[in-house]
């Protein structure tokens, strides 16, 4: 945004006890100016902060024309001060038992159905959000502009021979041919059920030495999914690789012979996304945002049963013509998800033009 509008001045500010490293190149542009607050833990601050008004973000930054949340959280403001706020999903809401009680508490502390009603406009990152929006909250359709995210430009296909592919394989000891899965391992992921599904098929590809990677780091509840794993009589063939790097994560998708992504609810979905636009055929679930985001270019699921997805994954694995099309599809799939069409769409909601 910065530098599709640099007649605008961008005032950016974050709250940290220890000052962030923030190596961002616009942040350098003659139009934009960071500012760090040194307020108290969030879990303590942001509902101090919600229930008595204090204190007030514009008045610290010296004056703005609007505030924009890229998150659902807003800081205190004056009542003459502009507020528009994205909503990426009420997971919460929805799922509350899928969250820490820790989690579960700075949710309802925060009011957050209350900053929804009080903002000026809201963006959703997907008409399944804005669905949410409406359909529990009550919240005015109208104020709702339905925005899509981004994807960077590094998830793309990479020609056979690219050494960096066989440099990131040996780094995560990676196997040859592989189901992959990439997010966080909790409970609203379906991983167990992915697991289950993996039991089903793997049998069906023994000559092909067929794994399942398991990618990304460990959230709530993540105990169950991996015992399921480590008690499985595939055991050998599973294989958690951890946390991922941002810069090896395109490569990885590439490593991939299919991505499965039987998530319960995502209020966007970036992985099914990140896999099609590296050239991979994408299994995912016809849950939430996600056939909204995937369209025609993926499988789609029913989350809850096990063997519609393993019947999924042996449908693709054993049809090479079938992951062509596939990978045709996604890759024009993703040509309408880029950050700078994202920026563009966001700043007329914020301009009003």
């Amino acid at each position: 945004m910065v530098a599709l509008k640099p007649d605008a001045r961008y005032k950016f500010f974050y709250n940290a006890f220890s000052k962030v490293p923030l190596e961002y190149p616009w942040l350098k542009a003659p139009n934009a100016e960071l500012r760090e607050f040194r307020l108290p833990n969030r879990f303590v601050f942001d509902p101090f902060s919600y229930f008595f008004n204090f204190p007030k973000i514009d008045r610290l930054l010296g004056g703005i024309d609007v505030l924009f949340s890229p998150h659902f959280l807003i800081s205190a403001l004056s009542k003459t001060c502009p507020r528009t706020i994205t909503f990426h999903d009420l997971s919460f809401w929805h799922y509350p038992n899928f969250f820490s009680p820790r989690k579960r508490w700075w949710h309802l502390s925060l009011g957050i159905k209350n900053q929804a009603r009080a903002a000026d406009k809201i963006i959703a990152v997907s008409n399944s959000t804005k669905q949410d929006l409406v359909n529990f909250w009550k919240i005015n359709p109208e104020k709702i502009f339905v925005i899509h995210s981004g994807i960077a430009e590094n998830f793309k296909p990479r020609p056979q021979n690219d050494p960096k592919l066989e440099h990131i394989k040996k780094k995560y000891n990676l196997p040859d041919n592989f189901i992959f899965y990439f997010g966080t391992i909790e409970p609203r992921k379906n991983i167990i059920a992915l697991i289950k599904a993996f039991e089903r098929c793997a049998g069906q590809f023994q000559n092909e030495d067929l794994r399942l990677v398991i990618a990304g780091r460990l959230g709530w509840l993540f105990k169950d999914i991996i015992k399921t794993a480590r008690t499985s009589k595939f055991k050998e063939k599973i294989i958690f690789t951890g946390f991922i790097d941002d810069v090896d994560k395109p490569y990885i998708y590439n490593l991939a012979k299919i991505f499965v992504y039987p998530s319960f609810f995502e209020g966007f979905g970036f992985p099914p996304l990140e896999a099609m636009a590296s050239g991979v055929p994408t299994i995912t679930s016809n849950a939430s945002s996600l056939p909204e985001i995937v369209g025609d270019a993926g499988i789609m699921i029913d989350p809850y049963k096990i063997d519609e997805l393993a019947a999924a994954m042996e449908f693709v694995l054993s049809d090479a013509a079938l992951r062509r099309e596939l990978v045709r599809k996604g890759l024009e799939r993703t040509k309408q998800f880029s950050w700078e069409k994202t920026a563009r769409e966001t700043l007329r909601v914020l301009t009003n033009n």
